[in-house]
């Protein structure tokens, strides 16, 4: 049986994580304690179902100490766990929790939208640092249901590679497992008024990093990095890598270059490329 653990701080998009699983065909329940989350497992494999997934957040905080021993146990029956952690800057949830005019699950005894956000991140600081963390700043919810899709639903036997481009402009993923700077590296195409409005899909844009820079370079060594770590990486049973390579603005070099890794990678391993500032 395939165990998803889905948490996160409110207002990351669980609801919509949780929402792609059980389209996915999983059998979900939301906001469950800690503590029931074992007799839930023992539930579902009586019913013969192959595939669970359950949310926990601060609001069971008061069980959610137990969950490494739970997740550590049912690993021990041979079940497959996978956590799965969402998280969103400040600034983004403020704005969300703005927008919906809906209380924050801990804005109780007088504290402020930033006090209760300050709040759920000490609760579930540890949690955080032992699931997968997917950032959801940028992320609208048809590209959420796409990482969900990619990183637990597509061959979850198998770990994933996630190539991300992402403009520095915009700030950097929080959920990055290596971040690569292609600025100082490579000259900008942005620079170029031919190919500015163009991005690094465009073979224009392709031709002149692979004629007038050392684009292929910078990705043969990325290349040999990532094989000399990836392994251990499965050894500690993740399920995925997210690999983040960042430019001014993330629509030439860093484009490029996920896709060009994505290709060298893609008949070793399930693979999966996001470009987080074009919303491809």
């Amino acid at each position: 049986m395939q165990l998803v653990l889905l948490s996160g701080v409110s207002g990351s998009g669980k609801s919509v994580a949780l929402k792609a699983l059980e389209d996915a065909g999983y059998f979900c329940v939301d906001n469950l304690p800690a503590d029931l989350i074992a007799p839930l497992a023992d539930y579902a494999r009586a019913r013969g179902e192959e595939r669970v997934a359950i949310s926990a957040d601060a609001r069971s905080r008061e069980s959610l100490g137990g969950l490494p021993e739970i997740v550590e146990k049912e690993r021990a029956r041979g079940t497959d766990v996978r956590v799965i952690f969402l998280d969103t800057a400040d600034e983004s949830l403020v704005r969300r929790f703005s927008e919906t005019r809906r209380p924050h699950p801990l804005a109780e005894e007088g504290r402020t939208l930033a006090e209760a956000i300050a709040e759920e991140r000490r609760v579930l600081a540890w949690l955080a640092e032992i699931g997968q963390r997917i950032d959801t700043s940028h992320l609208t919810p048809n590209q959420l249901r796409g990482w969900i899709r990619d990183l637990v639903v597509t061959e979850p036997s198998r770990l994933t590679l996630i190539f991300e481009s992402f403009g520095y402009k915009a700030g950097a993923p929080l959920d990055a497992d290596f971040v690569f700077d292609a600025r100082a590296v490579l000259p900008n195409p942005h620079y170029d008024p031919a190919l500015r409005q163009l991005t690094g899909h465009d073979q224009p844009v392709i031709e002149f990093l692979e004629r007038e820079t050392q684009a292929n370079l910078l990705v043969e060594d990325i290349q040999r990095f990532l094989q000399a770590w990836i392994p251990r990486f499965a050894l500690d049973q993740r399920a995925s890598i997210i690999v983040a390579i960042g430019c001014t603005g993330g629509r030439h070099r860093s484009i490029y270059i996920a896709n060009a890794l994505a290709e060298r990678f893609r008949s070793e391993y399930p693979v999966g490329v996001r470009h987080r500032d074009t919303r491809d």
